[in-house]
């Protein structure tokens, strides 16, 4: 009976934790690496699994960020026969995040290919394609919150609301083995108390084990009231330079949060002096899942939005679909908004428009979420003076703007508020951070429990939860 921590184990990206009990091998996630540049997403995603993917059970997925989801395609591919369990708006919104993700690697292949073929060089597959996605998509199974359901002969799994994006889930296994009880609890990615739209992370009582999230581990967000004076700040300090506001932003939750407040504070921030665009296809579908899944809003959001549509709420809302339309924007010198991703700045349309736009100095950059290591958008928010884009030196003369108090993360305060509702202070095992926000949350966390952040390849016995973490043998 043991964790086995694969991915996501001192950094943020490509969450992948195996749970084993008895014969069930239980997969929490299985997520992409992100960041430090396409050549090294590509070799560390296209290497093998640590396991053989035939011999998982099932797969328990906490959300649809492309980190915790975006290897199952592939894990289908290698073998996988399993179920995969997910909360139902998840599931929905998993079929945007893979037919997306396997446009692109196709598209890059076939770009690459051309390029490999003039000059005698073997051709390459796509990390997984559109019927890769199918077929993964095909082993899905939609569950509501706090519904028990039995996944394995000794394992049942509950969902709890995570108030990170639609659907995201805190996981709960109680899992049993020669009449030896655990209650595992792995808490995804926390959202931040207050966020629009959706509801607060849930508060757990009982576990023997925390698998805990820490992407800001080492800091506290400013205030909700705080952040939106500093947006409403921003957009009329735009204003007065005469330039556009560039907002690079997550497809999901991010961009549906970004709409909601525009809607929200249109009066107060000025917001009809403004052409907003819309200007990415993921983020647009992923919009519409929003729309279908209004039971799981907050109470004030489930108000507005039994009272009103976007296009009611912000008549100044352009969806541009095309990549004619996307290159239009481009011809705007002032007076728009425009919303593209990726939110790291490491893909999608944002690229262009950061290639247009960027050097003027009358335009304004906004950063709104967790810029990872490695990642185009944290070298910008650490004060590059100089990108680099399809080869080309581009100078960063636009006003950068970080707003961290949009953050969909819970952040220090929120994560230590969250495991100290638990009784008897369960284990604690930090995940999904860098190494300096886990070693400073494990500093604050101190007077309530002793935590750690497994690295890699380590293993945590159930029966001992306090007891040192295991080197495992890759060939084991």
């Amino acid at each position: 009976m043991h964790i086995e921590f694969l991915g996501a184990a001192q950094e943020v990206t490509g969450s992948c934790h195996l749970v084993q009990v008895g014969r069930s091998r239980i997969l929490l996630d299985c997520g992409l690496m992100q960041g430090g540049g396409k050549a090294r997403e590509e070799e560390a995603n296209g290497e093998p699994f640590p396991f053989d993917p035939a011999s998982i059970d099932a797969v328990v997925l906490s959300h649809s960020h492309l980190d915790h989801c975006g290897r199952i395609p592939v894990l289908v591919k290698e073998g996988f026969k399993g179920k995969i369990y997910t909360q139902r708006a998840c599931q929905e919104m998993c079929r945007v995040m893979f037919m997306d993700a396997a446009h692109i690697a196709e598209r890059d292949a076939f770009t690459q290919n051309r390029k490999r073929e003039r000059k005698g060089l073997p051709l390459i597959e796509p990390l997984f394609t559109t019927a890769d996605a199918e077929k993964a998509l095909r082993h899905f199974r939609g569950m509501d919150y706090d519904s028990p359901l039995k996944i394995a002969d000794d394992v049942v799994l509950r969902l709890f609301d995570a108030g990170h994006i639609l659907g995201s889930a805190i996981v709960q296994l109680d899992v049993e083995e020669k009449g030896h009880q655990r209650r595992i609890v792995f808490s995804g990615d926390l959202g931040h108390a207050g966020a629009p739209i959706l509801r607060n992370p849930t508060f757990l009582k009982q576990a023997d084990v925390v698998l805990m999230e820490s992407t800001y581990g080492g800091r506290c967000h400013r205030s909700w009231e705080e952040s939106f004076i500093e947006m409403g700040e921003v957009l009329k300090e735009a204003r007065q330079s005469g330039g556009n506001v560039l907002i690079p932003a997550f497809a999901v939750g991010r961009t549906q949060e970004l709409l909601y407040l525009f809607a929200k504070h249109y009066k107060e921030w000025g917001v009809a002096d403004w052409q907003i665009y819309l200007d990415s296809p993921m983020a647009i579908e992923a919009t519409e899942v929003y729309a279908n899944h209004s039971h799981l809003y907050d109470a004030e959001t489930r108000e507005l939005w039994a009272k009103h549509q976007y296009k009611d709420l912000l008549p100044n809302l352009h969806i541009t679909r095309s990549p004619d339309e996307s290159m239009q924007i481009n011809n705007i010198r002032k007076g728009a908004i425009i919303i593209a991703g990726s939110g790291m700045c490491e893909g999608g349309r944002i690229r262009h428009h950061l290639k247009n736009h960027v050097w003027r100095e009358g335009n304004h950059l906004v950063f709104v979420g967790f810029q990872a290591r490695n990642t185009l958008g944290r070298r910008i928010i650490e004060g590059a003076t100089t990108i680099k884009l399809w080869g080309e030196e581009i100078n960063v003369a636009a006003r950068v703007h970080t707003i961290g108090g949009f953050s969909a993360h819970a952040d220090q305060k929120g994560l230590i508020d969250w495991y100290r509702h638990f009784e008897d202070a369960p284990a604690l095992l930090l995940v999904h951070g860098e190494t300096e926000s886990q070693q400073a949350l494990i500093e604050a966390i101190k007077p309530w429990t002793m935590a750690r952040a497994p690295s890699a390849g380590q293993q945590l016995d159930l029966l001992d939860p306090f007891s040192p973490l295991r080197e495992v043998d890759a060939a084991s």
